[in-house]
């Protein structure tokens, strides 16, 4: 007999749903959230599973590596973006959705997320967490500039303001609770760099660019913090059937829905990887920056449209050379994206 098993992680609990390939329900079950009692659960069952389904969710790490190494080779990981239920439903709870996750893998049909490995992940998440910072140390930037440019009316690069030490705050500033305000945003700035700086170190001396990914140098914009982001967020390339795949993974194509060329609302702009379509445009404002053709691209097309457009639309040619150089293994050649 052949069982497919289905489970609707929640934070506390996961709710476990199994049914054979004649789609009959024969076990259902909540459990809490304790590996030793999931996998204790499924072990009546384990000579006749051909594949257990867990919905990704915030915090399936810990339930997948752990039935993987309870010997359960058969785990799956659902993407429920691309999961849609039939609207005309009256009623779902946690067994109906476990059921239904069992059912689509029964046929086949389940739109599956990707399984990062393991051993690579911790790395790839700590670089994750520097972008974390990179962006919570901007923010405190762009507030000690407005403030700045509030009370004295210059304007500071983020550079000279990241430069600031106190007695530059105290000679900018008269007022005391002002300059209080600003040291607490300095102080800020200059802890966040710290730890922005050795994430950077620890990563450089555990991982290397891979041969595969070394190409990814030569494209304009990318250095190697962002080269280790793009090859630790994609992974295997080969996983992306086409550069439209991987193009919509970065979040780097619109979302428009039209018909008959009118708007009919927007796609899921959420969908893909948010940290590689983070690298993409930090590598978009270096590549417009200090390369010449892509300044002048970005300018004609921000003339025409607006800058945010101009961004994305190269991002979005950013994202097709880099697919090309890591599936091709090829350098990138200027002449042939601007002939």
């Amino acid at each position: 007999m052949e069982l497919y098993a289905g489970m609707d992680l929640h934070a506390r609990n996961t709710y476990v749903g199994i049914m054979d390939s004649n789609y009959t329900r024969i076990f259902k079950k909540r459990v809490a959230n304790d590996l030793g009692l999931i996998v204790n659960t499924l072990e009546p069952f384990r000579e006749d599973l051909r594949g257990i389904v867990v919905e990704s969710t915030y915090n399936w790490y810990w339930l997948v590596d752990g039935l993987m190494d309870a010997g359960h080779g058969c785990v799956h990981l659902a993407n429920p973006s691309a999961i849609k239920q039939y609207e005309g439903l009256k009623y779902t709870d946690d067994r109906h959705d476990a059921f239904f996750l069992a059912h689509l893998l029964a046929l086949g049909i389940l739109p599956e997320g990707y399984i990062y490995p393991k051993e690579e992940r911790p790395v790839r998440d700590l670089l994750r967490k520097r972008s974390f910072l990179v962006k919570q140390r901007t923010e405190h930037i762009h507030s000690l500039q407005s403030m700045i440019e509030r009370h004295t009316a210059q304007r500071l690069n983020g550079n000279e303001v990241k430069k600031l030490y106190l007695p530059d705050l105290e000679r900018i500033f008269e007022e005391h609770y002002v300059v209080l305000s600003a040291r607490a945003n300095n102080a800020t700035i200059t802890f966040l760099t710290e730890q922005i700086q050795q994430i950077e170190k620890a990563v450089k001396e555990k991982v290397k660019l891979k041969e595969s990914f070394k190409l990814l140098l030569t494209v304009p914009g990318i250095g190697e913090i962002l080269a280790l982001t793009i090859m630790l967020e994609v992974g295997d390339i080969h996983r992306f059937p086409t550069v439209g795949d991987f193009a919509s993974y970065a979040r780097s194509v619109p979302t428009d829905r039209l018909s008959n060329g009118k708007s009919k609302g927007k796609g899921n702009r959420k969908n893909g990887n948010r940290y590689l379509g983070w690298a993409l445009v930090e590598a978009c404002h270096f590549a417009r920056r200090f390369y010449p053709k892509f300044r002048s691209y970005y300018q004609r097309k921000a003339a025409t449209t607006n800058p945010f457009v101009a961004t994305k639309a190269i991002c979005n040619k950013l994202a097709r050379i880099c697919y090309y150089v890591m599936r091709d293994q090829v350098r990138f050649r200027e002449e042939a994206l601007f002939c």
